[in-house]
């Protein structure tokens, strides 16, 4: 890469938003604000009320939840000041006494002790563990108020975070309306469950305090906010019927002492099962469902394993059973070693066509009708000329589905990805599809250096697609370099996205950064209906 040079960013025909530094976020935390309570920062909302409130550490207060933000926390009005307070679990409309349980800089956090008045919008939710799992944080809330409250937070990260006056006539229309999931259960095709060595549950759900840690072996999901403590879950209602036929198979069985199946547990390292993965695929040629199901295990000991084996085999779907072994004290459930145990090594999906290969720890998009909505908003936005002749740089590229997808209707494909394996699985998968215009690269995009474009021509499409912590400087100064006349940034974290897009359209004084973008739309889309995620697609292109 030749040496970049840069202006100072100019003047701007409108005034920027005000940006503290609680709105513009390197961390994992950012918030969003409603139009009623306020467009400023936390700390300005709760000084410009009242300057002289703080509340102290346990002590209770009547609050308003007004809007939802990052993660789903519910950003919360104290009635009498006005003071900005943030709570896990509230929601929109909800009035409720909380007890303050930690101060930061400039708000509170608090934890509900008794809602006062529900809010407008609530609904039973169906599964029994969803307000102690944490995983679908707003199943209570109802689905139509879950888009809006998702739609809302972009629209104020990107007034508040990016420097964007949606406000403002002409921009009006930039973001457009969130696209929602038609399915709403039932659309994962990937889960991942832990074994634990006691079942959690919240001390409020036992009668006796010395109980509160729970009894017995646990296989679910990890309580919010501990990696040591598991709460046993008998079925999931995110993933398909016949992934919860997996886990009521294995929950019937593991824990007999005949078998001799252990918890690894997290703290002496000793035991013998870690996590069990589920996925769904599908048959190319038949179109059924297909599953695969993998063992993380701390030690290869087929033997073991071999009871639950025969019992899995029974279920009409189960195309492979796979053993990750993780010597590692760490939490992860990638292995150091693989075994196929039963069936193939991989099961098989359909997106846009194309046929893609999963293995035991491939990325893939995890709700599939939706990707499909996805990466047609994808294509639209890259505006293809049709003739064969644009080259794509697909940065972040995984296992190299986005790109293969364009593939036939451009001239070249050149990927980028920093996890070798996905790298391959990106070959194999432009070897099934018959795709010979894609290469795939491996490489760590956060640490580019002056060699980085020599690879491949200059591209007319560049598209990102980055994990939660966005972009690196360094890749943000090579994208303003290069100059691409479109780029597609499809983003997992709204936050960082608005930060990111700031950067490339606005600059940024401080590094000598001159902006040379232009936002044309940015579409967000509910990939994860009744958790906090929000995908968006954004389209820029060069001024």
């Amino acid at each position: 890469m030749a040496t970049i040079g840069f202006h100072r960013l100019t003047t701007r025909l409108w005034p920027p938003p005000l940006r503290s530094p609680l709105s513009r976020l390197h961390c994992a935390c950012s918030f969003s604000f409603s139009e009623e309570a306020s467009s400023v920062s936390a700390k300005e909302a709760a000084s410009s009320s009242s300057p002289s409130f703080f509340p102290k550490r346990g002590q209770q207060l009547e609050l308003v939840c007004e809007t939802l933000a990052f993660k789903g926390i519910g950003v919360c009005k104290v009635l009498e000041t006005g003071f900005v307070v943030m709570c896990n679990g509230a929601l929109p409309g909800e009035r409720f006494i909380g007890r303050v349980s930690r101060k930061k800089g400039n708000y509170a956090e608090v934890k509900k002790v008794q809602t006062v008045s529900p809010h407008w919008d609530i609904v039973d939710a169906p599964c029994e563990y969803a307000e102690i799992c944490g995983g679908c944080k707003t199943q209570n809330l109802l689905y139509d108020a879950q888009v809006r409250a998702k739609e809302q937070q972009v629209h104020e990260l990107m007034i508040h975070v990016g420097r964007f006056p949606i406000r403002v006539p002409e921009f009006a229309n930039v973001v457009k309306p969130i696209v929602p999931c038609d399915i709403q259960f039932h659309y994962r095709n990937k889960m991942e469950f832990s074994f634990g060595t006691k079942k959690w549950l919240p001390r409020a759900l036992f009668h006796e305090e010395d109980n509160c840690n729970g009894n017995g072996y646990a296989l679910g999901l990890h309580a919010p906010g501990f990696f040591d403590k598991v709460l046993h879950i008998e079925k999931c209602l995110l993933q398909s019927e016949a992934a919860n036929k997996v886990l009521a198979t294995i929950q019937e069985s593991w824990r007999d002492p005949l078998l001799g199946l252990t918890p690894y547990d997290v703290h002496t390292h000793k035991g013998f099962l870690k996590h069990l993965m589920i996925r769904l695929g599908r048959d190319v040629k038949t179109g059924l469902p297909e599953l695969m199901v993998n063992f993380v295990t701390s030690s290869y000991n087929p033997d073991l394993l071999r009871p639950l084996i025969q019992k899995l085999t029974t279920i009409p779907e189960m195309a492979c059973i796979i053993n990750n072994v993780n010597t590692s004290v760490g939490n992860t459930s990638v292995g150091e070693e693989e075994h196929i145990l039963y069936g193939k090594s991989t099961i098989t999906e359909v997106l846009r066509g194309l046929t893609f290969q999963i293995s035991a720890n491939s990325f893939f998009q995890t709700n599939t009708h939706q990707a499909e909505v996805l990466y047609k908003l994808i294509e639209e936005c890259a505006g293809l000329r049709g003739d064969g002749s644009e080259n794509v740089l697909d940065l972040f590229c995984g296992t190299g589905t986005i790109g293969l997808t364009l593939a036939k209707k451009v001239k070249h494909v050149y990927g980028y990805e920093v996890v070798a394996q996905a790298v391959a699985d990106a070959r194999q998968n432009a070897k099934i599809n018959n795709i010979c215009n894609a290469a795939f690269i491996q490489g760590d995009l956060n640490k580019i250096n002056d060699n980085f474009g020599k690879d491949f021509p200059s591209p007319d499409i560049i598209i990102l697609d980055p994990n939660r912590p966005g972009l690196h400087m360094k890749l943000i100064k090579f994208l303003l370099w290069i100059r691409a006349a479109r780029i597609i940034y499809v983003s997992c974290n709204p936050a960082t996205c608005a930060r990111d897009i700031d950067y490339l359209c606005h600059g940024m004084v401080e590094h000598g950064i001159k902006g040379c973008y232009q936002l044309k739309s940015l579409q967000p889309v509910d990939m994860f209906p009744h958790t906090p995620h929000i995908e968006c697609v954004c389209l820029l292109e060069l001024r």
